[in-house]
């Protein structure tokens, strides 16, 4: 397998390399550390896209047995257009991302491990972190005995499961994070850090940003689509459900209150969604309940984004397409053979019976003088939160476990 080394040309151009496929065998990952929560998963890495996560089940205290969540996550594409229109780019396969994995010091995965990637014709490149993290309050409850209850306060402190890695497309660097914490979410950040590019200093007001003295060296700005792929296999089935919710409020009639009421719509066939204010969509099993009944599921928590409508495949903050192995990146797609190369040509009214998912994060980048040098990192992504999966809270301390449906002052 030959890959050609990408540099940034004269006007900070990025050359197409050479199509790879798939790269390392699966490896395994399992920490139990987190308030007696269980992650498990395997991982492998692709040439393309880096890292992909597989066969990611959770398995809380009090469940038996782990439960299966997504059979495969990765990135999708980092779409990357220049303000001017002069410049253009699918920085995941478009570029050298998956094949630049930079190696990772030991300061940068603290308390961690780093753990060896084998990527071809780069040869073993020390560049995934698997470590855990503090996120502040798991919960707390002061439990007033002046209301009926013990007078005791209960709180934990949470932690995340986080695996990272960091690829370099031109003059930016991608750490690619995903977190698991001990709650049950998965959340799922792109960090981009690096450089300006210096070919593209040439902006005017509009579209670009003076970060030189005076009015110098106006960086132009662009925008970062980050778009993921999401296969979910919940209780071991991809044959999931797919929902949208939306609510709606109705203003007060003379002294009343408003009231507010919630619809659910099955999503039967192929759909392109737009985010809007009180909608949400989750991905449901059909092959398990919780203890208390309910079917399991993961609800869609959206980071905030900057929708860019210049091209239709980033017109729509969500897609739920049927599974079809060629479709595989949400723009330059490799395969010519899918009835289109971007994501939104694949929504064609087909019924959905194994969905798969793919969420569009989309940021606006105007330079500031901060931006050099090195760039902090800005952050986009997105959060799956656990809706039912579990009949209570998983961390529910054990005194408070016979209050399921009817708190113990409750009526």
């Amino acid at each position: 397998m030959h890959v050609t080394h990408v540099m940034p040309g004269p006007h900070g151009t990025r050359a197409r390399r050479a199509r790879t496929g798939p790269a390392a065998a699966l490896t395994g990952l399992a920490v139990t550390a987190l308030l007696g929560t269980t992650w498990r998963m395997c991982w492998h890495y692709n040439t393309l896209s880096g890292l992909v996560l597989d066969n990611v089940s959770y398995q809380p205290k009090g469940e038996p047995k782990p439960i299966a969540v997504l059979t495969s996550a990765r990135l999708a594409q980092v779409h990357v257009p220049y303000d001017d229109g002069e410049n253009e780019y699918d920085d995941v396969t478009g570029t050298d991302f998956g094949m630049a994995l930079q190696n990772l010091k030991p300061a940068e995965c603290p308390g961690g491990t780093i753990k060896t990637v084998k990527v071809p014709d780069m040869g073993n490149v020390k560049g995934l972190c698997a470590t855990t993290r503090a996120r502040g309050h798991a919960y707390r409850l002061n439990d007033d005995e002046s209301t009926g209850g013990s007078g005791k306060l209960y709180s934990a402190q949470g932690k995340d499961l986080l695996v990272y890695t960091v690829n370099k497309a031109s003059w930016y660097e991608y750490i690619t994070e995903w977190r698991f914490s001990s709650d049950g979410t998965i959340s799922s950040n792109v960090g981009a850090t690096g450089s300006l590019s210096p070919y593209d200093y040439k902006g005017t007001d509009g579209k670009g940003w003076p970060i030189g003295k005076g009015a110098s060296a106006y960086a132009e700005s662009h925008n970062h689509n980050v778009f993921w792929r999401l296969n979910f296999g919940l209780d071991g089935s991809t044959r999931t459900k797919v929902e949208q919710y939306d609510s709606k409020v109705t203003p007060p009639r003379g002294s009343g209150s408003p009231t507010t009421r919630t619809t659910r719509t099955p999503v039967t066939k192929e759909l392109a969604g737009d985010a809007k204010d009180m909608r949400w969509w989750r991905v449901v099993s059909t092959a398990g309940k919780n203890q208390d009944g309910h079917p399991r599921s993961y609800e869609f928590v959206p980071g905030r984004s900057s929708k860019y409508p210049g091209r239709s495949f980033t017109k729509h903050d969500v897609y739920f397409t049927e599974y079809k192995k060629c479709e595989q990146y949400a723009s330059d797609n490799p395969s010519s053979s899918c009835g289109g190369r971007s994501v939104d040509k694949w929504v064609g009214g087909q019924t959905l019976t194994h969905p798969i998912t793919w969420v569009n994060i989309g940021f606006h980048h105007i330079a500031r003088d901060e931006d050099q040098q090195p760039m902090p990192v800005h952050w986009q992504g997105f959060s799956l939160a656990p809706r039912d999966v579990t009949a209570m809270n998983p961390l529910t301390p054990g005194d408070l476990a016979d209050q399921n449906g009817v708190p113990r002052n409750g009526s």
